[in-house]
């Protein structure tokens, strides 16, 4: 097992996760509550890393956060080095990729709230981000579980956005998916199926405690009804 490639993954899922959570969080209640038109014009953006290969993306990032951009080349004075092939860079281009991950099941969990709460919230006095953070999501703890659980998971299994913006970098942007694919090319089977069974594992257990989750609320809301 690499461990080295396990510690790098795991720090790269939970600061991304940590960063998703962030930037989710305001902007599924802005696409779930808001009344503009370009919502569904940013939820789509929000979801087009679904459809897309995951090279494309890799591509387009590796080239903005280079030194081939003025973008790029500004980073890199202030840095002293290109985002691209950084660990920093593999966390803009995990953030990008996993967003879909992250919004998706806050909106559906927002959506799903009895707009009833929030107008005897407002008429209560309650602010709306008040009522926000005091109604909505206690309601939508689900729905924030699994978004939390997906964006961490997803980020762990990443390749093709990693291997694009990061390269094969030990100790700086070699993942667990990147070490497994090495361990293929050198037809090192035994470690290979060392680390595929725990990505495997990490999945399962991630999907388990959704699943057990949403169980136990809709056991929940069956003995309330």
């Amino acid at each position: 097992m690499d461990t080295q490639a396990l510690l790098l993954t795991l720090r790269l899922a939970a600061v991304t996760t940590l960063l998703l959570l962030a930037i989710s969080l305001p902007l599924a209640r802005w696409i779930a509550f808001g009344r503009s038109r370009l919502r569904h014009a940013v939820e789509a953006l929000a979801a087009l890393p679904l459809v897309l290969p995951p090279t494309v993306l890799g591509f387009y990032l590796l080239v903005a956060l280079g030194p081939a951009t003025g973008f790029g080349r500004v980073v890199t004075r202030l840095l002293g080095h290109p985002l691209a092939f950084s660990f920093t860079g593999l966390v803009i281009g995990s953030v990008i990729y996993s967003l879909p991950f992250a919004v998706q099941p806050l909106v559906a969990g927002f959506r799903g709230v009895d707009r009833a709460y929030l107008e005897t919230a407002s008429v209560l006095g309650a602010s709306p981000l008040r009522a926000f953070l005091r109604v909505v999501l206690p309601l939508a703890r689900p729905a924030l579980i699994a978004s939390i659980v997906l964006s961490f998971t997803h980020t762990v299994g990443e390749f093709g956005v990693v291997l694009m913006l990061g390269g094969n970098i030990p100790g700086a942007t070699r993942t667990l998916s990147i070490a497994l694919y090495d361990q293929v090319q050198d037809f090192n089977y035994v470690e290979a199926d060392h680390t595929a069974l725990l990505l495997i594992s990490l999945s399962f257990l991630a999907l388990l405690l959704i699943y057990m989750r949403r169980a136990r609320s809709e056991e929940s809301a069956g003995s309330l009804a």
